[in-house]
């Protein structure tokens, strides 16, 4: 007699778990990913409406705009006398205001204005030298000019350059605390 042999079956190997367990990780950080980003969303869209929602903005008779943000305020002129009074500096004499505007961020205040004058260059040039006699940088080539003048609270920067047979004057001044950095006393 002879034995049997019995039959084999071969057998499957049983299901990995890792592969489930790795399965699951993915979409867990990918759920965590679009959570956030549903988040960081609806927090700007917040934030955005807010802003929109405390800003103001106002259009005088007179051509002026001021607009008021939570962050500071912006204001434009046409008044010469507004923009010279904000300017802190003399505007050169006879000179017409162009444009001007304003802006206050942050305890940080900007005047920019734009003048234009009959006279040359290089007399303009020399009222505001005098005007200004530590300027850092005065450079003039070829009918331009430039003067920056800083301090601890200020930075002034004048360019005039000329317009036909006027010469035009921009004048810009930051105004805050220690713009320049120094921690010297004044």
């Amino acid at each position: 007699m002879s034995a049997a042999i019995p039959a084999t079956v071969p057998s499957t190997p049983a299901a990995s778990p890792q592969g489930n367990d790795s399965l699951k990780i993915i979409l867990i950080v990918v759920a965590a990913i679009v959570v956030l980003g549903i988040l960081g969303i609806g927090t700007l869209a917040f934030v955005v409406r807010r802003i929109a929602h405390n800003s103001h903005i106002q259009n005088n008779k007179d051509g002026n705009v001021r607009v008021e943000t939570p962050f500071g305020t912006v204001q434009s002129t046409n008044n010469p006398e507004e923009a010279a009074r904000n300017l802190g500096i003399d505007p050169y004499p006879g000179a017409r205001v162009l444009h001007g505007n304003s802006a206050t961020i942050g305890g940080m205040h900007t005047v920019t204005a734009q003048f234009e004058s009959d006279d040359s260059v290089d007399k303009v040039a020399a009222f505001y030298s005098s005007k200004l006699p530590n300027a850092r940088v005065n450079t003039k080539d070829q009918n331009h000019c430039t003067i920056v003048f800083t301090d601890k609270k200020n930075i002034v920067t004048i360019n005039i350059a000329p317009e036909g047979n006027k010469s035009q004057i921009n004048i810009t001044t930051v105004t805050g605390k220690n713009l320049t950095g120094d921690n010297s006393s004044d």
